[in-house]
């Protein structure tokens, strides 16, 4: 038995060494190292090349639902909710998370009256928790999939910013150009999105920047200019650029101070040493640029990200002084389709260009 294997649950007799089962990394890529053999009973092995069977009872009586738990309640902010969300009672959702507890002799919450406050351990433990049970509950469809031979879709992420505007139209090229290259897209508000990917299955991954992901460089698609967005009825509509003191007075539609929008102007506002008292604040874009188009404002946006149906209904004015908004991507160093991910980041840049030299700025 090699070293890989040490630490086998010898008892199910199940199984033999891991040299002759490499096909377990096709289950379970990346898996991480807290994964030990004994938390899987009942394997069962033919020969490499042929599928298996894993019987999950032990590894879900053990440690699943409480994972599952603990991470909608990372989710979700509260116990009760968490609750709900799996169907259990308030006791009994209490119960797991004292179990997971006790199994790994750590605090993950602390509780402050009907309050639970996550620990720094279970900050670090949350994108772990999360990769595990995404690559349990991703097994039906690995398996389906090596049955059948298909191809696994390129796995793509982005946040919500660029998703109509930059990564729906690259999909579509994609479609074209390969056709039997199936897609998957996952969407997540950029503020979790270095949090969410951390440790979760991608090939590849569409942001502005910069995005801190260790270990992880960027790949740069451009760059555009910052620009205050308008209606074209709006009585700033027909101005050739605008400054701070141009927008006194007039409604502001602020992004919140998570996105990278309003951390740009905000520090440009800084340094001018002055302010822009915000009317309305809203957490996206789109809800950004469909507020300005039904007159309620202005905002700040840039050509990339502004939603394609609204381009003809708003107006991009050059801000000054000049402020850039940074896009890229990265690409998994693991992913097994680095390169259909890599024809994808070409598509990716064909559009950024195309809309980059669209631009009404």
């Amino acid at each position: 038995m090699c070293e890989r294997c040490t630490g086998y649950d010898k008892r199910t007799g199940g199984g033999s060494c891991f040299q002759d089962v490499a096909s377990i990394h096709l289950i379970l890529p990346d898996r991480p190292r807290s994964w030990r053999p004994e938390y899987i009973t009942g394997l069962f092995f033919v020969e490499k090349t042929q599928l298996f069977a894993i019987n999950f009872e032990k590894l879900e009586d053990m440690n699943l639902r409480s994972l599952r738990v603990f991470v909608l309640i990372m989710d979700e902010g509260t116990l009760s909710r968490a609750a709900d969300r799996m169907n259990l009672s308030h006791s009994a959702a209490s119960r797991l998370i004292q179990i997971l507890e006790e199994e790994f002799d750590v605090v993950l919450f602390l509780r402050d009256k009907k309050r639970l406050i996550p620990t720094l351990e279970a900050e670090q433990f949350y994108p772990e928790a999360l990769r595990i049970l995404s690559q349990v509950d991703d097994i039906p469809n690995v398996l389906a999939q090596a049955r059948s031979g298909q191809q696994p879709p390129l796995r793509i992420i982005c946040h919500s910013r660029i998703q109509n505007s930059l990564v729906l139209p690259a999909m579509f090229h994609m479609g074209e150009a390969f056709p039997n290259q199936a897609l998957k897209l996952e969407i997540y508000p950029r503020r979790d999105l270095a949090r969410r990917i951390a440790h979760l299955g991608y090939d590849i991954v569409i942001s502005t920047l910069p995005l801190p992901l260790e270990g992880l460089k960027p790949e740069t698609l451009g760059s555009t200019e910052l620009a205050v967005a308008v209606s074209r009825h709006h009585p700033l509509a027909a101005r050739a650029s605008l400054s701070i003191k141009d927008l006194a007075g007039y409604s502001y539609v602020a992004l919140d101070e998570t996105t990278v929008i309003r951390q740009i102007v905000d520090r440009e506002l800084a340094r001018a040493d002055m302010s822009i008292n915000v009317t309305h604040e809203v957490s996206t874009s789109a809800a950004a640029y469909r507020l300005v188009y039904r007159g309620s404002g202005f905002t700040f946006a840039d050509p990339i990200a502004l939603d394609p149906e609204l381009e003809s209904e708003i107006r991009l004015i050059p801000w000054r002084p000049v402020a850039r908004v940074d896009f890229g991507y990265f690409l998994s160093p693991q992913s097994r389709l680095r390169e259909t991910a890599q024809d994808f980041a070409a598509l990716l840049r064909e559009e950024f260009k195309k809309r980059s030299e669209a631009s009404s700025i």
